[in-house]
């Protein structure tokens, strides 16, 4: 695999500074049951890495001293660590909204069988990926057969009462484009979703959130491979907007790897650019208790622009929603 990090140091990204720490993203480990083409984690079944019972102490102290509110659990297929439920139960007990990163084919997983139930029961915050309506369009970006599988998983959580009006179970879809382009308008594109899944398959979500697909690991090395490397970080740089800084989501998460060391989003976590302290070159989560990282520099390449480009882009979709 063709190594993006090279491509992305030199950068004329603006300054930016923390605002105040709302999130805890937690990555579980590498492992999952498929095998994307747009995966910014460069996951699949093959991967071995998993977090360890001590650093899943780490985070369960930080989530009791820190005050944070949100845990965001992600992977990988995060419901294949084997301490998955025990955290979502631990974190809930403290009041912590929990979010799982699903990519919803978890659910006909062998010993996965109850997983929706378990998230309805500890009413978890689904996120779940589904980067089209059409079946060929996720087939050719998620491996045959998997849309069908999605529609089954979503069906069934809305059996649970996920995506259904006042029953406080949140669903999010998840769209990212098929290749080196922008993602379209997302309310726009929020309305298709629904008419095409509700109407053809009954299916109900709460919002769909639109990501960029960032050009590291697997999709950046796809893009090197193909030549397109340079023309799609133009395309990102060209439709920077400065308006999009206040809201991107490193202001106020941080991202933790399977090792327990922090970074300032899961993209710099992937190139291995670790969060800044002062006389520390790597930082673990422990050594985050009794500070506050308000005001604090964050790290930024050239890949940020991902996060800026058009309506913008984060983990809770556009930032731009005009």
């Amino acid at each position: 695999m063709h190594a993006t990090l090279p491509l992305l140091q030199v950068t004329d990204f603006p300054d930016i500074r923390r605002g105040k720490l709302e999130t805890l993203q937690v990555n579980l480990g590498y492992r999952c049951n498929q095998t994307c083409l747009h995966c910014h984690v460069n996951a699949g079944p093959g991967r071995t890495e998993m977090m360890s019972r001590e650093t899943l102490a780490e985070v369960i102290a930080f989530l009791r001293d820190s005050g944070v509110r949100c845990l965001d659990i992600t992977g990988g297929a995060p419901e294949l660590h084997p301490e998955f439920r025990r955290l979502v139960i631990t974190a809930r007990g403290m009041g912590v909204n929990v979010i799982d990163r699903c990519n919803l084919t978890i659910l006909e997983e062998p010993g996965q069988e109850d997983l929706a139930e378990f998230l309805a029961a500890h009413r978890v915050e689904v996120v779940a990926s589904l980067p089209c309506y059409l079946e060929e369009n996720v087939d050719r970006q998620r491996g045959n057969g998997v849309f069908a599988v999605s529609v089954r998983a979503l069906k069934r959580l809305n059996a649970l009462g996920y995506g259904k009006p006042d029953s406080g179970l949140s669903l999010a879809l998840v769209y990212n484009p098929q290749g080196p382009s922008l993602p379209p308008p997302q309310e726009k594109l929020e309305a298709d979703y629904r008419r095409q899944l509700g109407e053809r398959f009954n299916v109900e979500f709460t919002r769909l959130f639109t990501l960029t697909n960032m050009p590291i690991q697997r999709f950046g090395s796809t893009l090197i491979s193909k030549g397109q490397f340079d023309a799609y970080l133009a395309l990102l740089k060209g439709a920077f907007r400065a308006e999009n800084l206040a809201s991107v989501m490193c202001r106020s998460l941080v991202s933790v790897d399977w090792k327990g060391y922090v970074y300032d989003c899961d993209f710099n976590q992937m190139l291995d650019l670790p969060l800044h302290l002062p006389g520390k070159p790597r930082v673990r989560l422990r050594d985050l208790l009794g500070r506050d990282l308000q005001d604090s520099p964050i790290v930024a390449r050239e890949h940020c622009y991902g996060c800026t480009a058009g309506q913008g882009s984060s983990c809770g979709g556009a930032l731009d929603r005009n």
